[in-house]
C-alpha cells in the first residue's frame, strides 16, 4: 500500500448485499480472494478479525467509513484511494463519511451504509470503504498482500509504479560495495548482493526507455550482453569490473547489478560508463515501500 505521511493506509472495501434479507457484506483487500460476513451486531469489527486473522498484523485506527454507491463496478485500490482522499471518482456517488472510532466496528453494515452512524438501516445495496492507518505499515501490507495469494515479487512489482529512479554519479573508483552502500541509502532499504553483474555493451548513449527496458530484466537490441560473473567482489572499482569480466574498451560500456530486497525479490542496477570507466552514472528504480 502507498504510504501517507509516516503511516500506512489501509482501505478494506465491503460491499453490503440485499440489506433487505439477512445482508452479507463481502470483504476484498488487494487480490482477488474474497470473504463473505453475516450482518448484524459487529459485523464490522468480525471482518477486521478476520483481515487481522489472514494477515497476523493489527488493523490499526480506523480513520474513516465512506458509504458509496459505484453503479454497481468494481473500483481500482487507486479510485479508493481517491475517495478516501475526498476526492471525485467520475461514476460514483459518495452518500456520506462517518468518522472513524473503534466503537462503529460493534454497530451493523446496514447502519453504515447510507453514511450516518446513527442505528438506522441504510440502502439496499451499496458499498463501503474502511480506511486504516498503521503507522509504518509496510510489514503489515505486505502480509496482507500475500495473504490474498500474490507472490512476494508481484507484491513489489504491484508497487513500483514504473518509477521514480534513484540515479548516482560516481567515479571509476567507486567499489561494488560502495556503490551498493549509495543506493541503500537512497532507498532507505537494505539489499543482499550483488548475487550477479552483467556486462554489455554498445556503440552510443542508449535512450531513457532503454534504461528502463534494462530495470525491467529486458532486451534492447542496441546492446549485447558479453559477459556475466557471479558474486563480483564488493572491493573491486566500478572501472575493472570489465576487466574481470574479460571485456575489452568499447565506446559504451554499461554493467548490470543483480541485488536482492530480503524475502521479496530481485532489484536491478544499471551502471554506465562513456569514457572507459573513469565515471558512472548508476541508476535504479526507486524502492517505494507497501
Amino acid at each position: 500500500m502507498r504510504r501517507t505521511l509516516r503511516h500506512a493506509l489501509i482501505i478494506v472495501a465491503a460491499t453490503v448485499i440485499g440489506l433487505g434479507a439477512p445482508p452479507a457484506p463481502s470483504l476484498a483487500a488487494e487480490g482477488d480472494s474474497e470473504t463473505t460476513v453475516a450482518d448484524g451486531p459487529g459485523a464490522p469489527g468480525k471482518m477486521f478479525e478476520q483481515l487481522e486473522k489472514a494477515s497476523g498484523e493489527p488493523v490499526g485506527d480506523l480513520g474513516k467509513v465512506l458509504a458509496i454507491d459505484t453503479g454497481g463496478r468494481s473500483l481500482t485500490a487507486d479510485e479508493q484511494e481517491l475517495l478516501v482522499a475526498g476526492k471525485e471518482v467520475e461514476g460514483v456517488k459518495v452518500l456520506g463519511a462517518i468518522s472513524g472510532d473503534r466503537s462503529i466496528l460493534d454497530t451493523t453494515m446496514a447502519d453504515l451504509a447510507d453514511g450516518v452512524y446513527d442505528g438506522g438501516g441504510g440502502t439496499p445495496t451499496g458499498s463501503l470503504l474502511f480506511a486504516s492507518y498503521i503507522p509504518d505499515g509496510r510489514e503489515w501490507c505486505l502480509t496482507m498482500c500475500m495473504a490474498y495469494g500474490r507472490s512476494f515479487w508481484e507484491c513489489v512489482m504491484s508497487r513500483r509504479d514504473g518509477g521514480p529512479f534513484v540515479t548516482l554519479d560516481v567515479s571509476g573508483e567507486t567499489t561494488v560495495g560502495q556503490t551498493k552502500a549509495a543506493f541503500e541509502r537512497a532507498n532507505q532499504v537494505p539489499v543482499a548482493g550483488p548475487s550477479r553483474v552483467e556486462t554489455l555493451i554498445g556503440d552510443g548513449e542508449p535512450a531513457a526507455g532503454d534504461i528502463e527496458k534494462l530495470l525491467d530484466g529486458k532486451d534492447v537490441d542496441s546492446l549485447r550482453r558479453v559477459a556475466t560473473v557471479e558474486r563480483p567482489d564488493p572491493q573491486w572499482a566500478l572501472a575493472d569490473v570489465a576487466e574481470h569480466s574479460g571485456v575489452t574498451h568499447r565506446e559504451t560500456t554499461i554493467h548490470l547489478f543483480t541485488f536482492t530486497v530480503p524475502y521479496l525479490g530481485k532489484i536491478l542496477a544499471v551502471c554506465i560508463s562513456y569514457d572507459d570507466g573513469k565515471t558512472w552514472k548508476c541508476t535504479a528504480r526507486q524502492w517505494g515501500g507497501f
